[in-house]
């Protein structure tokens, strides 16, 4: 007996306007699958407004009722969704079980370089839809960088388009410009299909390239990366300790944090009565962009499975959760510091799931953003896509931008230093600027 491929993930379209999008997902159960997915959903900037979860600890079913758009490429969805499954599958379609104790290759990271004119125009926000896990701007001339940032930020929006098209990953950038205005772009990425190594596959994506950018690209190279950028790791730049010890703070807030909408009062309950195995917490909260996935990744960081989830956000924003948990022996979660431990850290994902500042970096301002990373690695998706939209509503510039990670308080933070442009007037009040990209974060407007 086994499973159809096809059923394996099943994407049912809205029968009229206005209805939800029905994700199931029916396969083998993981510690955590219910946060990948959650993953790859907020990934492709979908918001879940239901769903259910339910599993004996071997096979699980999961519903996802989703609000979708116009863009959305369905069918890549549905693959990236496979992917996460601990699953493969034969010609025939007959699912088979992969073996736990051989984890995948690590997928070869190549070099893209490119030389590049400056002459393109247009803002940073552009057509960015997946995040940029390393994303590094450095520069020695900052006079040169300013008056080459908008055309390099169209740049950046129009490559990582193809990229996507193109299903390589960007793992890691690094951009410098030259004393003539030229700008030279090196990109860190794997290759889904992993046959970027051969010449049909990099002739495919040179050419795709060189179909959007036109004369603004002057050569592009494709080489295999040393070993040495497989690890694609990079620290940020030193923080004061007044900042790390203000953004980073994991007490819990005596109020709710700047930017928040919601008048909804949040609860958490913990009940070991009404399940002979399993813990129950429940959930009452205001809805934020990928609350699923934080609580989910919460769980996953946790060790702890989700026997049955249950969640609703009616179209007033308030939620609702219902989850039967236990811990990775099998265990209901009896001790009260483990509970408290992770009512904690719940409250602290619900109420601060990113932090923002805006701040003092000598006579310039700097917006600051960050969001804490999985134990697996990843880091939490469309970040920078949702900081540059906010700044392009308040019309504000970048001048420079760092994107790196940190350990703080023994937990691995992704911090963005984005050095703001308040040249010719241009500036808001650091109060409207924080409060607007948090919105824009959590999803509130």
């Amino acid at each position: 007996m086994g499973i159809l491929y096809e059923d394996v993930v099943v994407i049912r379209q809205a029968e009229k306007p206005g209805d939800s999008i029905v994700i199931t997902v029916n396969c083998p159960d993981k510690t955590g699958l219910g946060c990948d997915l959650c993953r790859v959903i907020l990934l492709f900037g979908l918001s879940i407004c239901r769903g259910d979860a339910s599993t004996d600890g071997k096979w699980c079913y999961l519903v996802f009722w989703v609000v979708g758009k116009p863009s959305t490429r369905w069918s890549l969805l549905k693959k990236r969704l496979l992917e996460v499954c601990p699953s493969h599958f034969s010609t025939s379609g007959i699912y088979s079980y992969r073996l736990e104790n051989q984890p995948p290759k690590p997928p070869d990271v190549f070099l893209l370089k490119f030389w590049c004119s400056s002459d393109r125009k247009g803002l940073l926000h552009g057509s960015l839809s997946f995040p940029i896990k390393f994303f590094i701007v450095l520069t020695k001339c900052f006079a040169i960088f300013k008056r080459v940032s908008l055309g390099f930020y169209n740049f950046i929006s129009h490559v990582t388009e193809v990229l996507c098209e193109l299903e390589l990953t960007i793992k890691r950038v690094k951009v410098s410009t030259a004393p003539d205005g030229k700008v030279m772009d090196l990109f860190f990425v794997t290759d889904t299909r992993e046959l970027l190594h051969t010449r049909k596959r990099q002739e495919e994506t040179v050419h795709h390239l060189q179909t959007v950018l036109g004369n603004t690209l002057i050569s592009c190279e494709i080489e295999l990366a040393g070993p040495d950028v497989t690890a694609c790791s990079q620290v940020s730049s030193f923080l004061p300790s007044a900042i790390t010890g203000d953004m980073f703070n994991l007490e819990l807030p005596v109020g709710p944090p700047s930017g928040f909408l919601g008048s909804t009062p949040l609860s958490i309950a913990v009940d070991n009565t009404l399940s002979p195995s399993h813990t129950l917490v429940q959930i009452h909260c205001q809805d934020h962009k990928g609350l699923i996935y934080d609580m989910m990744r919460t769980l996953k960081d946790y060790n702890i499975q989700l026997s049955y989830g249950r969640f609703f956000a009616n179209p007033k924003g308030n939620c609702e959760l219902d989850l039967f948990i236990m811990q990775a022996d099998g265990k209901k979660i009896m001790d009260p510091n483990k509970q408290n431990a992770l009512c904690s850290r719940l409250r602290m994902e619900l109420l601060h799931p990113l932090r923002v500042a805006v701040v003092s970096r000598g006579p310039d301002t700097e917006l600051l953003v960050a969001n804490p990373v999985e134990l697996s690695g990843r880091g939490r998706p469309l970040v920078f896509h949702d900081i540059t939209l906010a700044l392009k509503i308040l019309n504000i510039c970048i001048f420079s931008v760092e994107i790196g990670r940190r350990m703080i308080h023994d937990r691995e933070w992704e911090v963005y230093r984005i050095l703001l442009d308040e040249a010719d007037g241009n500036s808001e009040p650091r109060n409207k600027i924080q409060d607007h990209v948090r919105k824009i974060l959590m999803g509130w407007e």
